[in-house]
């Protein structure tokens, strides 16, 4: 067994790193490692706001399945402060191309409080915003038994009274998948038409009630959540709801950079759009687990991390192979003159 040489650090953010990390859930974190581990400066800004924070805990993450939110991010901020890496607490305000780089290859990267930091690559990865339905009472159970992933708490309310508010184009699409974890479910139509066509004979086959009229409010008691009423004044006894909310990035700070909110191909939101390794349309920027991938749990929200991770690694080792070539063939270019301050500032590069 290899062991791992622990750096001392402390999380005050330098003049520069080799790579900012924007949010530090499950992508940036592992992004941040994987990046450390290459023996690369990294800095992760972290505004600590996870979006599972209303979660008990975090499902189907094999060998961590049920462990909370708050001690999963706490195990990997750990993880990569013992690779020499920094996670500073803060919110990226506005991200700008760096003028004083060779070529402008790097970036300055803005927080809210007004301190900045120079960086060679960016890995965005600072998650989205539920947008949740305007029903007074709902957003206070969010996360508990008012839920939109069956994978992520269908086992949790398995075998319960569910109801699925339609809330858009998704919304017969989940009714359809929380059948399989319970054979009492109602959808309620809400503001949508209700269910026609293909979609209301799916659903009777598979004896999905269907409920028409607006929701006006969640009844609670003890705590919990104990039924649906409609605006006629009805009552139907549930409990659990699930909500399919509108899903979009955090990523207002990339616009300075041409780089804006996409439509997600589902209709359930906005995203960054990538190609499969998390490479965006403007060089040096990646992006890796929700602002990308609306869907991603947190394992691949992870996987997704380290893969992007791994590319900026490779494309910054291309860099330095063109400088170093470059200073070989010409020792006073600028290239050469480039080369010559990251040797310099070597010892600085690693977190020490």
């Amino acid at each position: 067994m290899v062991a791992v040489e622990v750096v001392t650090v402390t999380d005050r953010l330098r003049d520069g790193y080799d790579v900012v990390v924007s949010g530090g859930g499950a992508a940036g974190l592992s992004g941040a490692l994987m990046l450390a581990r290459a023996r690369r400066s990294v800095a992760v800004i972290d505004a600590g706001a996870p979006r599972n924070a209303p979660a008990e805990g975090v499902h189907g993450l094999l060998a961590r399945d049920g462990i909370p939110p708050a001690e999963l991010l706490e195990r990997g901020r750990a993880e990569v402060r013992a690779y020499g890496g920094h996670v500073v607490s803060g919110e990226v305000g506005a991200v700008a191309r760096d003028d004083g780089r060779p070529a402008r290859t790097g970036f300055e990267v803005t927080l809210a409080d007004g301190r900045s930091v120079r960086a060679r690559r960016l890995l965005v990865a600072s998650g989205l915003v539920d947008e949740l339905p305007d029903v007074p009472g709902l957003r206070d159970r969010w996360g508990r038994d008012v839920v939109h992933c069956p994978y992520c708490h269908g086992w949790e309310i398995r075998d319960r009274a569910i109801g699925v508010l339609a809330t858009g184009p998704l919304s017969v699409h989940q009714a359809l998948l929380f059948r399989q974890w319970s054979d009492n479910v109602t959808f309620f139509s809400h503001t949508m038409p209700p269910p026609a066509g293909e979609d209301a004979e799916q659903l009777a086959a598979r004896g999905i009630r269907v409920v028409d009229g607006e929701v006006a409010s969640l009844e609670i008691a003890d705590d919990r959540l104990v039924g649906v009423r409609l605006g006629d004044g009805t009552m139907v006894g549930r409990e659990a709801l699930v909500v399919s909310p509108r899903m979009v990035a955090r990523a207002g700070f990339l616009a300075a950079l041409g780089l804006r909110p996409a439509a997600h191909p589902s209709g359930a939101g906005e995203h960054i759009p990538s190609d499969a390794a998390g490479r965006t349309d403007v060089p040096g920027v990646w992006v890796a687990g929700n602002v990308t991938d609306l869907a991603a749990q947190v394992g691949g929200a992870a996987a997704a991390g380290a893969a992007a991770a791994a590319q900026i690694n490779a494309d910054l080792v291309a860099e330095e192979i063109r400088q170093a070539v470059a200073a070989r063939r010409d020792p006073f270019s600028p290239e050469s003159e480039a080369r010559v301050c990251e040797l310099v500032t070597g010892t600085r590069r690693h977190g020490l």
